[in-house]
């Protein structure tokens, strides 16, 4: 992304919106509605005996003593050599291992109401959502697309008080979107100077980063970016009138999803039009991700700095053959929501040349080979779609999907935490597990490193050095998703 661009007043940003947050939550007096999910509150906590993955990429520690020490990471060595502070809570962690907490790259607060029939709306999950990231793992996400902004940005301010338990949030403005919304809950821009005056509205009410849609053209997004660029904020964007080469000319800063999106390959592609998602997928299934007009495609994003963010959960449920859902993700939603979701997968697997038995491999081969070209990949699981992908464990599923992507697990890993730090220019404090910074990492029993689906056995997460109790967490949503 453009580091080069932003530099001081990047980081000065940051520190504002998201930076502060440890500070300010060290200083807070939870409410009793979040006390009762916090599992371990001390001032020192010695974790001893765990195997280390520090985000980075490289290769698991074993046998580790992690020091936390008000609410920053104090020390991280070898538990043989690792002297423990006089008065610290111990947690003998053998047969457990940390990772950094998960930076959500994709991550909605709302949901597929299972619903048929028209107009199409969606549920804002205000309460089941930021409890199901923090015990999914999540420490710092960004929304990435909103359709209740207002609702979103009073629950950060009640997570960032000790109001309401839930993760760091980046705050997407509502969705930039042009003519053509598929639901009536997305303002339709009028042209840029409607463009310009949205991104400026909404900055001021206290928006971070913005998100372009399917339909906006490319005067409205170029105006756009301007006025985001001008505040030093960010712009992301799920496309289809316009190309990802396109985009990324126009100054973009990171393209949702990947190539099963991506529309500038269609004959006769028209400019400003979204076309048919049929002649898309018809484009998209005889492209050779190893070809020329792909690898221009990701040079150029490589180029110019642009970010990709993997969702690749949501597309897993278009595709047939896939393992089934877990019944812990089920158990969190409302019968409804599950009748529907299960319903439809069952259509899903029964639909005759499903195009996505050969269009979801190609998207992870296409992100794959974008990230060893040297592009920033981003993971976040969208729980949109028809249903399914629910919040904390969707984000699990995407760093297993990682995985079965070609990426080693300590890889994946890193992309779903130091990368999305990196992106929100929160590398400094969070995404990696080193002395300084702020102690958010998930204890996690087994070892992801050797078997990636351990991510799923989160028992305690830190956030800013509290430790909070995932199984409760997850205990109030059960029957919520879909509703609240």
């Amino acid at each position: 992304m453009r580091m080069r661009r932003f530099s001081f007043f990047a980081a000065l940003m940051a520190s504002l919106i998201l930076g502060g947050q440890a500070f300010a939550q060290a200083q807070t007096q939870f409410s009793p509605l979040v006390k009762k999910y916090i599992e371990v509150d001390s001032p020192v906590v010695a974790l001893e005996h765990v195997t280390v993955i520090d985000g980075t990429g490289a290769a698991a520690q074993a046998d580790q003593t992690v020091i936390l020490s008000d609410g920053k990471i104090q020390t991280i060595g070898p538990a043989a050599s690792t002297a423990v502070p006089a008065g610290a809570k111990v947690l003998d962690l053998t047969g457990y291992t940390v990772i950094p907490g998960l930076v959500g790259m994709h991550d909605h607060f709302f949901y597929p109401d299972g619903a048929s029939g028209f107009p199409i709306l969606y549920s804002e999950l205000g309460y089941s959502a930021p409890r199901l990231y923090l015990a999914g793992g999540v420490t710092t996400l960004r929304t990435t697309g909103s359709l209740e902004p207002y609702t979103d940005i009073a629950l950060k301010k009640l997570i960032d008080s000790g109001k309401l338990p839930g993760p760091d949030m980046a705050i997407t403005g509502p969705y930039l979107e042009g003519t053509g919304a598929f639901t009536p809950q997305m303002h339709e821009l009028t042209g840029a100077d409607d463009a310009r005056r949205t991104v400026d509205y909404w900055i001021s009410e206290g928006a971070t980063t913005f998100k372009a849609y399917m339909h906006i053209t490319r005067a409205e997004l170029s105006a756009a970016i301007a006025a985001a660029h001008a505040h030093q904020l960010t712009i992301t964007g799920h496309l289809c009138s316009i190309g990802f080469r396109e985009a990324a000319e126009l100054g973009i800063d990171n393209l949702e999803h990947g190539l099963v999106v991506d529309t500038e390959f269609d004959p006769g592609k028209q400019p400003d039009v979204c076309p048919p998602q049929k002649l898309t997928t018809q484009t998209l299934l005889a492209l050779d991700v190893n070809g020329p007009e792909v690898k221009k495609t990701i040079a150029t994003l490589v180029a110019h700095h642009v970010a990709v963010t993997s969702t690749l959960p949501v597309f897993e449920t278009f595709a047939p053959d896939r393992p089934p859902i877990e019944q812990r993700v089920l158990d969190a939603m409302t019968p409804q929501a599950r009748i529907s979701y299960l319903t439809r997968r069952a259509l899903v697997a029964e639909m005759p040349n499903n195009p996505y038995t050969k269009l979801f491999p190609k998207e992870e081969q296409f992100e794959h080979e974008f990230a060893e070209a040297g592009g920033l990949l981003l993971a976040g699981p969208d729980p949109t779609g028809y249903g399914g992908v629910v919040p904390g464990f969707g984000d699990q599923r995407e760093v297993e999907l990682l995985v079965e992507a070609g990426f080693t697990p300590v890889e994946a890993i890193h992309i779903a935490t130091e990368n999305g730090a990196k992106f929100l220019r929160m590398d400094k404090t969070v995404g990696t597990l080193a002395p300084g910074k702020d102690a958010d990492l998930v204890v996690i029993h087994g070892d992801p490193a050797k078997n990636i689906n351990d991510i799923e056995k989160v028992e305690i997460v830190f956030k800013n050095g509290i430790g909070y109790d995932s199984a409760k967490l997850i205990q109030d949503c059960l029957n919520r998703v879909g509703l609240n």
